[in-house]
């Protein structure tokens, strides 16, 4: 009876509260098709009649690859009120990622968009041995096609029974580290992570966001909050440049989220930029990746004081900490290094390897509790118990705090290198490389070395028509953070691997380095 009696919050209700209290405005369009609140929950009536229809219900699960279109969003929230567990696949990654995932998460149903991926959907049907439907957003050989099924059914009524400890959301790591984990949020973690969103960051009175990086991640997931807000949100289907100016000056969009290689990209073409009137924007929300503060204050001394940066992690979504639009202040030029100070639900202490607080300025890995943080890896119950040693989920990111509160990502623990006894944080000497006049991005890793174990290396990428050379940028990031730091080595590349989430791909630039060897840290 306590359990029942303290009980409550689910993606689900949320979903429906929406729907009913912003009926007649528009919530969702994607350059095809343009809804209200209430033409997307008769739209996702008719998803829920259609699986129902294949006898899925809750419990099952249903795994997606589509593109950013609105049919896909109705799917989910479908799947989320029947009480599914869903499984986004990132379009970006191969056969074989897919496959992987599908047989590690047993999904009942694959979901793909008819326009991009009916080969992929095909493939992964034969060769998925839990997969019982293959289900399409348009016609496809095989599959159900459920944009003209559904309209064959009436639509359920929105009414769900889930639980928030139930599994709402069953999402795989980028798996940059090895095999893809999944990780189980409940409606409880979803929740809370749409009540702080909702509350705590700085929307625009009139919130008209821009969803262009890939829904299946972070500027998906924001949709729960702008639908609690009543917002609206505009799809593009992958970045452009060109169409992302045009968009946002023709809708007048009010909020977009950006990861930081694209607003490094935007950077670089001020003429583009300068021809289109980007003055709506009033909240460009940037994480996912760490952004230099030199790139940070070029993009404030264009778009205005409009950023703002959130930290979390997909084990304790989106937002953990905030560094919030009055925290980006250019006089105090320390502080856009920073992810900002815990949000309102979350406990936050940096801890050393015996789960001893650190003091003030040292280095500690951020560990979290509350209502945010996930039940754990799929099916890995020795991981889990190893994440969550002590009572905290441990991030495996290393940050210090200032006097202020403010914390400071210094790196992932996986990335640290050793070398000649000294602990060097990639980012750190990644930061004083990218403030060089002649420097866009920069990438760095530990490779071996015989005398110093390993030795710092570093991707430089150039500005065009600027020069610079390996001993120049040496003694660069020697003079401003000191002689361990300094890169013995310097390689000028055209451009960094990235992952398919936009973030700096060190596996890829260690790969030819360790092949064969096993590095200190892992």
């Amino acid at each position: 009876m306590q359990n029942q009696l303290h009980s409550g919050g689910t993606v689900g209700r949320l979903i429906i509260d929406a729907i009913t209290r912003f009926a007649d405005r528009p919530v969702l369009a994607d350059g095809h098709v343009a809804w209200t609140y209430r033409e997307l929950g008769r739209q996702i009536g008719l998803y829920m009649a259609f699986y129902r229809s294949l006898g899925l219900g809750k419990g099952s699960g249903i795994a997606m690859v589509t593109g950013n279109r609105a049919e896909a969003w109705a799917s989910v929230c479908a799947a989320n009120i029947l009480g599914m567990r869903h499984t986004h696949l990132h379009p970006m990654a191969g056969e074989d990622d897919h496959a992987q995932i599908i047989d590690d998460a047993k999904a009942n149903v694959l979901v793909v968009d008819g326009r991009r991926f009916a080969a992929r959907g095909q493939a992964l049907k034969a060769r998925c041995r839990s997969l019982e439907h293959l289900v399409s957003f348009g016609p496809v050989e095989g599959a159900h096609d459920i944009t003209a099924a559904a309209e064959t059914l009436e639509p359920a009524e929105l009414v769900e029974e889930n639980e928030p400890e139930d599994t709402v959301l069953l999402t795989y790591t980028g798996g940059t580290t090895g095999r893809s984990k999944g990780i189980m949020l409940p409606h409880r973690a979803l929740a809370a992570m749409t009540l702080t969103i909702a509350g705590e960051w700085e929307w625009p009175s009139t919130l008209r966001y821009l969803a262009m990086t890939p829904i299946s991640h972070s500027a998906g997931i924001k949709l729960y909050p702008i639908m609690l807000r009543g917002g609206y949100a505009r799809m593009i289907d992958g970045f452009d440049k060109q169409t992302f100016c045009e968009v946002v000056e023709a809708e007048r969009i009010t909020a977009t989220f950006l990861v930081p290689t694209i607003i490094t990209t935007l950077l670089q073409d001020r003429a583009l930029l300068q021809r289109h009137d980007l003055s709506s924007l009033e909240l460009i929300i940037y994480g996912a990746a760490p952004m230099s503060p030199d790139r940070l204050r070029e993009a404030t001394e264009l778009f205005g004081p409009v950023f703002m940066q959130l930290y979390g992690q997909s084990e304790a979504p989106e937002c953990i900490t905030t560094l919030r639009r009055a925290d980006h202040d250019l006089s105090r030029p320390e502080r856009l290094g920073s992810c900002g100070k815990p949000t309102a639900l979350c406990e936050v202490k940096l801890l050393d390897s015996e789960l001893n607080e650190v003091a003030l300025g040292e280095p500690g890995e951020i560990c979290v509790r509350g209502p945010l943080v996930m039940n754990g890896y799929w099916g890995l119950p020795e991981l889990t118990a190893e994440t969550f040693r002590g009572g905290w989920l441990h991030t495996g990111d290393v940050a210090r705090r200032d006097a202020e509160g403010y914390l400071y990502i210094v790196d992932r623990t996986k990335d640290m290198i050793i070398s000649g006894g000294f602990n060097i944080y990639p980012r750190e000497v990644e930061d004083v490389l990218a403030s060089h006049p002649a420097v866009v991005s920069a990438g760095v890793i530990g490779v071996p070395d015989p005398k110093w174990g390993e030795a710092v290396k570093a991707f430089v990428t150039l500005r065009d028509g600027r020069s610079a050379t390996e001993a120049e940028l040496q003694a660069f990031v020697k003079e401003r953070r000191g002689a361990p730091w300094s890169p013995k080595s310097v390689e000028f590349v055209t451009e960094l691997p990235l992952t398919g989430l936009g973030k700096l791909d060190r596996k890829a630039l260690r790969a030819p380095y360790w092949e064969g060897q096993t590095r200190a840290v892992s």
